[in-house]
């Protein structure tokens, strides 16, 4: 991931934001010495933009495409309420392993769902109502996974699209994943369903709400 923000804008404004629990930490360096594609890796500073997102909505029911090692799950997890419950989607196995690890020492795993196997068909089974929608998963999918998921939102809730400025490779778009996320940028804009607020936070972050 080629940073579109200077990195030390991105780290200031890191270390102005409330941070994470120091299991999040231990999670980090693990991911980022231990894991490959740790460039995936959601954060501190969007952690938090999470954190804050799920308190504003009110959120007690997220679902998340894209788990990886588990960190923007247990992000979630961390500002839920007791009763609160996140769906993540993860096509890995090996990537859920590293989750459901760290997951089993924190006092918030029992709030987290893991489903290996293709989100599109995890997203086919499920029928409760969601007030929140993390998508960080293969952007090639995003136009599919942004309306399944648009149908499980409630309204006025939120979808939260990661990596969508795509280290700026949406300005001149090239690979398959460059194209789809120019278009899934334009199909989120013009839709009436919602309205939408593109950050540039990281790689790149759209808040949907569904209207």
């Amino acid at each position: 991931m080629k940073p579109i923000i200077p990195k030390p804008i991105e780290d200031y404004a890191r270390e102005h934001s409330t941070p994470p629990s120091a299991l999040l930490n231990e999670l980090e360096s693990y991911t980022r010495e231990r894991c490959d594609n740790a460039q995936m890796l959601v954060g501190a500073l969007e952690g938090a933009l999470l954190r804050l997102l799920v308190g504003l909505v009110g959120a007690r029911r997220v679902l998340e495409i894209g788990l990886f090692t588990g960190y923007s799950a247990l992000t979630i997890a961390e500002a839920l309420p007791d009763d609160g419950r996140i769906v993540s989607c993860e096509i890995k196995e090996a990537n859920a392993a590293v989750a459901r690890g760290f997951i089993a020492r924190s006092t918030h795993g029992h709030k987290i769902d893991i489903r290996v196997g293709p989100a599109l068909d995890t997203l086919a089974t499920l029928k409760d109502e969601f007030d929140l929608v993390f998508m960080d998963a293969d952007k090639e999918s995003y136009s599919k996974y942004y309306e399944s998921s648009l149908a499980l939102l409630r309204r006025g809730g939120l979808i939260v699209a990661d990596n969508v400025l795509w280290s700026g490779r949406v300005l001149a778009p090239e690979k398959a994943s460059d194209q789809s996320l120019v278009a899934f940028n334009a199909m989120v804009r013009d839709d009436p369903r919602v309205e939408v607020a593109m950050l540039t936070v990281r790689d790149g972050v759209s808040l949907v709400r569904k209207r």
